[in-house]
């Protein structure tokens, strides 16, 4: 559509997870108009955090030290792991401020059509942190979507054999939501899911 450089640089934004061609559009002609735009800072922030950051040697957590924040928290509560997907997920459940435990992060799901099998994820890991003994609780935090649910299923059977407590976040309506669009997979679970008031 446009010429050179200029459709390479859409083209390039376009490939990141979550932006389509309008958005990476909008974003090349937002660096094109905007003067006061610090493009060779953007660069060098790249740059950097390609250098510096890795995954955490524990959790599998973003850290630009070999184990991440919450790993060396000192206050955390060693006694429970929190399993999810992404680094993103922890992310997700520290704005809540509600979890004080740990982190176990998979780096993804097992996705049979995507090829992704438990051999793929950090499960070999996360058994090895659970054999001290000093872990009571195992939280399974994966999506609640096809792939997720594969994961929690074969993560809840493996752990079944250790005197763990396994346990899934709940999941059902969201605030705000109306009964009626609903579906049934998700009014179903609230019903599971009710507890007294």
């Amino acid at each position: 559509m446009y010429d050179g450089i200029v459709q390479d640089l859409i083209d390039e934004f376009g490939r990141l997870p979550g932006i389509g061609p309008k958005s990476a559009q909008r974003i090349t002609f937002h660096i094109l108009q905007s003067p006061n735009f610090d493009v060779s800072h953007l660069a060098e922030l790249l740059a950097v955090v390609r250098e510096k950051v890795r995954f955490c040697e524990v959790c599998g957590n973003v850290s630009e030290q070999e184990r991440c924040s919450i790993c060396r928290d000192p206050r955390r509560n060693v006694s429970l792991i929190c399993v999810v997907e992404d680094a993103k997920d922890v992310a997700a459940i520290e704005r809540t401020r509600e979890f004080r435990g740990l982190y176990h992060v998979l780096g993804g799901a097992i996705s049979p059509i995507a090829g992704v099998g438990p051999d793929d994820l950090r499960i070999t890991q996360l058994m090895q942190r659970l054999a001290d003994g000093t872990v009571q609780e195992v939280i399974l935090a994966t999506n609640p979507n096809l792939e997720g649910e594969a994961t929690a299923t074969y993560l809840s059977r493996l752990l079944h054999s250790l005197e763990i407590s396994v346990t899934r976040l709940a999941s059902g309506l969201p605030v705000g939501g109306d009964l009626e669009y609903a579906d049934e997979v998700t009014l179903g679970r609230a019903f599971e899911g009710r507890r007294s008031i």
